[in-house]
């Protein structure tokens, strides 16, 4: 964590952009399982003035009034909300004993009212069918509504092709966008701003109101044997374009979606879920492939961005994975390619970070980096509790805390009038 004047400077540089920016936009069973089987829309844009989305957003109102209605709900939250509020989990982990969650009854209510996160994230496990998920997605909104807490993203892994949670079910009746290898291939950016459209809906009428896509790394089919089917292309400028073009197809939903695995994947051998993955490119060989597509990403005004866990050994020198190395995610991302939006942690629940860190390690390390949502550590309440220990030791600040949870109200207040 940097000094109190390092963090006021780069809030500084935050608000100054959000004021030169325009807006993008304006009852269940009590059993809660079955059996276990980029500048960005959420705190600036690159709109032309007058540009809004669609949906149920903030459309007409101005950034002004969006900071002033963030900076009234901040200012009356506990430090203990702060910091739920800057977690994004699965289901189960607000619940005890429970191995897959798939409705939202008393016992999901009471994990929210005692652990009011900032969002969730379902999985293929969580959603059966069409009715199951729109009424168990109403009831977490309508929880969160009673208790008066701040709405949550409720989120998904939706990119299309081999990594879906809706379309590979056919009980819901959609059909899959496919890989993006294709499209890329393709090179037809309208195909990929359609599928991005396309995904956004079926995910709004469930109730998802953020999409963990698209992928923006830039593969290398000799050494990566995960990201080939997953990414664009091996072109960095034809990623680019189709990163940029789904991030359009998702915004004008009104749909919140994150590019990922930044600063890019693609080149890595191996799989992050299992164990750290490596990459040996300097900073300048990042930039002049890898980071292409995130920084297309940045100007279509992604909301998000997703920083991977990978090595780099010859960017960074203790040693520590992205998303816990503050010359990747503030030195990087934040200052060199000027974003200034929400930045999440991939799963801290992967092999790459839990296979070395404790919970709380992870997620204190990625917020002092610059991260402003930990996702999906590998024990919430253990996370939870350690990152308020680190503010009460003085490791992190609270103003600290507050600059993540800005960033992410304004997302929240943006995209759908949530505070």
């Amino acid at each position: 964590m940097g000094s109190l004047s390092e963090f006021t400077r780069r809030r500084f540089v935050w608000l100054s952009a959000v004021a030169a920016g325009t807006l993008a936009l304006g009852g269940c069973s009590d059993e809660e399982a079955s059996e276990a089987p980029g500048t960005p829309a959420s705190s600036t844009t690159f709109d032309e003035p007058g540009q809004s989305g669609e949906g149920e957003g903030t459309e007409g109102a101005s950034t002004t009034d969006v900071q002033a209605v963030v900076n009234e709900r901040v200012q009356a939250m506990t430090l203990e909300q702060k910091v739920a509020q800057l977690f994004v989990v699965a289901p189960e982990a607000l619940v005890e004993d429970v191995a897959q969650v798939t409705q939202a009854g008393e016992m999901t209510h009471a994990g929210i009212t005692a652990y009011p996160v900032g969002g969730i994230v379902y999985f293929a496990q969580n959603l059966l069918d069409p009715d199951q998920t729109t009424t168990m997605l109403a009831n977490v909104k309508q929880f969160y509504a009673e208790d008066g807490s701040v709405a949550p993203f409720i989120a998904v892994d939706e990119e299309g092709g081999t990594v879906v949670r809706i379309a590979d079910n056919e009980v819901f009746g959609v059909q899959d966008v496919g890989n993006a290898s294709d499209i890329g291939a393709a090179g037809d950016t309208e195909a990929a701003k359609q599928a991005a459209e396309s995904i956004a809906d079926y995910l709004t009428p469930l109730g998802f109101n953020l999409d963990f896509a698209p992928v923006a790394d830039v593969v290398d089919p000799s050494r990566s044997d995960t990201m080939g089917l997953r990414s664009f292309s091996s072109d960095a400028a034809v990623a680019a374009d189709m990163v940029r073009a789904e991030v359009e197809g998702f915004r004008a939903k009104n749909m919140l979606c994150c590019a990922k695995h930044f600063p890019g994947i693609g080149a890595a051998a191996g799989d992050s879920h299992d164990d750290s993955i490596t990459i040996e490119k300097t900073i300048d060989e990042l930039q002049e492939t890898d980071l292409v597509p995130f920084k297309a990403a940045i100007e279509a005004g992604v909301p998000m961005i997703m920083v991977g866990h990978l090595n780099l050994p010859n960017v960074i020198s203790d040693g520590v994975p992205a998303p816990l190395s503050s010359v990747v995610v503030q030195d990087l991302l934040r200052d060199t390619l000027g974003y200034t939006g929400i930045i999440v942690t991939d799963s801290l629940s992967m092999g790459a970070i839990a296979n070395y860190y404790t919970p709380t390690q992870a997620a204190v390390g990625a917020l002092k980096a610059g991260c402003d949502i930990p996702l999906m550590p590998e024990r919430f309440g253990e996370a939870y509790q350690g990152v308020l220990d680190a503010v009460a030791a003085g490791e992190l600040t609270e103003e600290r805390i507050d600059e993540s949870v800005i960033r992410i109200l304004t997302a929240k207040q943006q995209y759908f009038g949530s505070l």
